[in-house]
Parts: C-alpha cells; sequence; structure tokens
C-alpha cells in the first residue's frame, strides 16, 4: 500500500519542479534524484563542512543565491540563525516549503531580493556562502565588495574559474608596457556577451590568480581551498578594501548612498 504521506510529498515536490537541489528529505525523498551533476549539492558540502564550524551556535550566517535552501538548511543545522536570498520566486517557493519539511522554519529567513540589495540592509553576518553566483552578476565586484563589507567572520566563495592555476605577481609597470598583461597568471576575467553552456547570465570567468586578486582587492585573505574552485576567507584588517579607505566615495555613489556621518 502507498504511504499517503510520501505519496503527498511526492506530488508536491513534481508541483514545485524543477529543481536545481537535490534535497534530501526527512522521510527519504529526493527532490531531484537524477540531477545531471549528481548528487548536488551534497558532494559541494562534503568538500565544504571540514573548512566551517561544526558548532555555529550565536552566529549569524548569510547564504547568497540561496536557490532550494540547501546550505541554509545545513547551517541552521549547525545553530546558526540563517538568512537565505535569491531573486528567483521559484526557488524560494521550493525553499520555504522545504524548510516546514525540515522544522527549521525558525531558524531561517528567506527573502526576494538582489545581492546588491544587501547594501542597504543593516547588520553584518559572521559565516557567508558566496557560491555559484559571481559569474552570474553583471557588476561582480560591486556585489563582492558589498558582501565583503558585510562578512565579519568568514566567507566560503565559489565560482567559475578559467582552466590553469598559474599566478604572477601583478606589479606596476609604465604604460606602453603591457606583455605582462597576456602571461597566464596575469588576474584577469573572461567576459561573455551572450552566453556560455546555454545561459545567457553567465557574465565572467576569471582565473585562478583573477579570483585571488578580487578577493584581496575587496579586503579579504584567503585561508583555505576547500574544493575546485572554492576559497575560503576571511577579513583582513591589515589589507581593507579600498572602498572603505580612500575610494569610500566611489562605493558610496554606485549604491546610491550618501557618506556616513
Amino acid at each position: 500500500m502507498t504511504d499517503p504521506k510520501t505519496n503527498g510529498l511526492e506530488q508536491k515536490i513534481s508541483e514545485l519542479s524543477p529543481w536545481f537541489h537535490n534535497l534530501h528529505l526527512p522521510d527519504g525523498s529526493q527532490t531531484a534524484p537524477d540531477h545531471f551533476l549528481g548528487d548536488f549539492p551534497t558532494f559541494k558540502w562534503r568538500e565544504i563542512a571540514p573548512h566551517i564550524p561544526a558548532d555555529l551556535t550565536g552566529w549569524r550566517a548569510l547564504d547568497v543565491g540561496c536557490n532550494a535552501g540547501f546550505y541554509s538548511f545545513e547551517l541552521a543545522r549547525r545553530g546558526a540563525r540563517v538568512v537565505g536570498i535569491d531573486c528567483d520566486p521559484h526557488y524560494l517557493q521550493q525553499a520555504l516549503w522545504a524548510a516546514r519539511q525540515y522544522g527549521l522554519e525558525e531558524r531561517v529567513d528567506f527573502r526576494l531580493m538582489q545581492i546588491y540589495d544587501l547594501a542597504r540592509e543593516a547588520g553584518s553576518f559572521d559565516l557567508v556562502l558566496f557560491m555559484g553566483v559571481f559569474y552570474h552578476l553583471r557588476y561582480p565586484l560591486l556585489a563582492l565588495d558589498i558582501v565583503a563589507q558585510k562578512t565579519t567572520r568568514l566567507m566560503i566563495f565559489q565560482t567559475m574559474t578559467l582552466p590553469g592555476r598559474e599566478v604572477v605577481e601583478p606589479l606596476d609597470y609604465p604604460i606602453n608596457e603591457r606583455k605582462a598583461l597576456l602571461e597566464p597568471g596575469w588576474p584577469k576575467m573572461a567576459f561573455i556577451e551572450n552566453s556560455f553552456t546555454g545561459d545567457p547570465t553567465n557574465w565572467w570567468i576569471a582565473n585562478h590568480a583573477g579570483v585571488e586578486a578580487l578577493l584581496r582587492s575587496a579586503g579579504l585573505r584567503i585561508t583555505g581551498y576547500p574544493g575546485d574552485e572554492m576559497y575560503r576567507c576571511e577579513p583582513n584588517p591589515e589589507a581593507p578594501s579600498c572602498m572603505t579607505t580612500w575610494n569610500r566615495g566611489e562605493y558610496l555613489s554606485a549604491i546610491n548612498a550618501k557618506e556616513e556621518r
């Protein structure tokens, strides 16, 4: 005999499809068991998990581009209070439904918003997951500056990258000496004018050196590599972003804000 509860869950999973997160629900149901990437994002979480404190009690966490909430739920299980943001109402509908299945509604706050909207949000976050979003952004460095200034302890950053791990030291050069910019390890990003992998929201693909340079420029120190294309970071008070010092005016203009008094 079919379990009516399980049957009801399967029907709801179907109604909320398509799913990009394969959530393992308490009754054993899965939302995307045939995911083209495999058991995603469970296999990604296994890489990240050892790089995040096991006890996040008292921590406030931000999940940027939360999708159906997989990472938000994992952080909430470790004790964090989590804000999950996404600009796609379909994914947030999935996340809100899944939160009820897990009994985590009181620990996770899902919000429909763009990453740039964080500039107008009060408060900060001990932990930020900024994964699988950067290369979808038309204004990526502005977004990184915004999120970095909201991060007080730890950020896990992931983005699609160009092949290669070369890094060269980007020294200062005279205006007519530009050959160094063509070196494989010079920090750079490829711009996607139309689409990549059939997705018109894929705008930028940085090389490894470029990702590290961007993170440093945003005032972050890289402290580890949880997995491929992933960077563990923390605020670096010894090398703060120029958006907090001499170039603060440009940042405030970009977010349509006034100088703090």
